[in-house]
C-alpha cells in the first residue's frame, strides 16, 4: 500500500491531515510507552545489536543485518541473528533451516538471513536470544527489534532510507514514524542512512540534527553476478518497502525494465499472480526478475523461472563502523 502523501510533507508545512489525525498519533504514543514499560528488558550475557528503524517499512534493515554478520564474522565473532519472523507461522525459537522451512513457517527474511549465517525466529525475543546462546552465539543481532522491549540492547543502529528521511517528522498515523524522533535518536547509538549519493545530500540538508549521534552513509549495490544485465528486457517485480529502489537499480544496472509490478511488503505471490505475470513477460519477451527477499517467497517450483537481482551494503567508512562496534563485541 502506498504511504499517504502528506507523510513525506516537509515539516514546516504539515498540512491538515496530519494535524486533525495528531489525537491519535498521541494515543499511539501513550500505548507505545505502556508496552515499553512492561516489557522484560532481560540482559543476556553476550551483546545484543539491534538494527531497527524509526520509520514504519522497509528502509534497509536486512542488507544492514547480512552486513553485520560478515564484519562481525571478520572479526572472530560468532554472530546469531534473532528476528521476529514477520509473516511466518512459527511461534519459536526455532534456528531457521533455509531448505527445510518456507517463508510461510519463518518470513521471508529469515529465510534469506540464514543463507549467511546462523538465523533464529521467535515470537518471544528473549528466548530467542537464550536459545541462540545455548547454541555458541557469543553475539546477537537483533533483528527489527528497536521498539521490542524483551531485551537490553548493547547497541542500536537506526537505519533510515536517506530519499525518505524521517518523512514529516510526526508519529502514526499522523506520519511515518513508529515512535518520536526525539526518542528514537536517543536510544540510538548509530544512524545509518542508505541511498546514492544524491539522497545523502538530501538528507544531510532535511535532517541536520541527529543530536550528536554518530551518523554513516551506505548505499546498495548490485552484487558482481557475471549477470549481463544490458542484454536483458525485464519484467520487474517486488513486494518491498519501496519497489521503485529496486527497479531503478535494474536500471542503473542496464536493464532494460518493460514493465514493472510493485506487491506489500511480505505480501503472499499467489500460484495464479505468479502464472499471470509469467504470461504477461512471455508476451513482453520479458525475463521475470525480482529481489532477494521476493525470490525465497516464490514456490520451489517456480524459482527457476526468475532471475534474482542480489544486492548488498556498500558503507562509506566501514573502518569507522568498525571502531564503533569494537568496543560493544570486547565487552565482559
Amino acid at each position: 500500500m502506498k504511504p499517504p502523501a502528506f507523510w513525506s510533507a516537509p515539516q514546516t508545512a504539515p498540512g491538515l491531515w496530519p494535524r486533525v489525525l495528531a489525537p491519535l498519533s498521541a494515543l499511539w504514543r501513550f500505548g507505545a510507552s505502556r508496552r515499553h514499560a512492561k516489557g522484560r528488558h532481560l540482559r543476556v550475557r553476550v551483546p545484543i545489536i539491534c538494527v531497527g528503524n524509526i520509520n514504519i517499512g522497509g528502509t534497509g534493515k536486512t542488507p544492514t543485518v547480512i552486513a553485520l554478520m560478515g564484519l562481525l564474522a571478520d572479526m572472530g565473532m560468532r554472530p546469531h541473528v534473532v528476528s521476529k519472523g514477520y509473516g511466518g507461522q512459527a511461534v519459536g525459537p526455532l534456528r531457521v533451516d533455509e531448505v527445510k522451512h518456507t517463508a510461510s513457517d519463518v518470513g521471508d527474511e529469515p529465510l534469506l538471513l540464514a543463507a549467511f549465517g546462523p538465523c533464529w525466529v521467535a515470537k518471544d525475543r528473549a528466548a530467542g536470544a537464550e536459545a541462540a546462546l545455548a547454541a555458541g552465539a557469543d553475539v546477537i543481532i537483533l533483528d527489527d527489534g528497536m521498539q521490542n522491549p524483551d531485551l537490553v540492547k548493547d547497541f542500536t543502529i537506526v537505519v533510515v532510507d536517506a530519499a525518505v528521511g524521517f518523512g514529516n517528522g510526526r508519529v502514526l498515523p499522523a506520519g511515518p514514524l513508529r515512535q518520536t524522533l526525539q526518542s528514537g535518536l536517543a536510544q540510538a547509538d548509530m544512524v545509518l542512512s542508505i541511498g546514492p549519493s544524491e539522497a545523502q545530500k538530501a538528507f544531510a540538508t532535511n535532517w541536520p540534527d541527529l543530536r550528536g549521534v554518530p551518523h554513516l552513509r551506505a548505499e546498495l549495490k548490485p552484487l558482481e553476478t557475471g549477470m549481463l544485465w544490458h542484454d536483458l528486457r525485464a519484467f520487474a517485480f517486488a513486494g518491498i518497502g519501496r519497489p521503485e529502489k529496486f527497479f531503478d537499480t535494474l536500471r542503473t544496472s542496464g536493464a532494460t525494465v518493460v514493465a514493472t509490478r510493485s506487491f506489500g511488503d511480505h505480501e503472499t505471490l499467489s500460484d495464479t499472480l505468479l502464472k499471470r505475470m509469467e504470461s504477461e513477460a512471455e508476451s513482453l519477451g520479458a525475463q521475470m526478475v525480482t529481489t532477494e527477499k521476493d525470490a525465497v517467497r516464490l514456490p520451489r517450483n517456480f524459482r527457476h523461472k526468475v532471475v534474482t537481482l542480489p544486492v548488498r551494503l556498500s558503507v562509506q567508512e566501514p573502518e569507522r563502523l568498525s571502531a564503533l562496534l569494537e568496543p560493544v563485541v570486547a565487552r565482559d
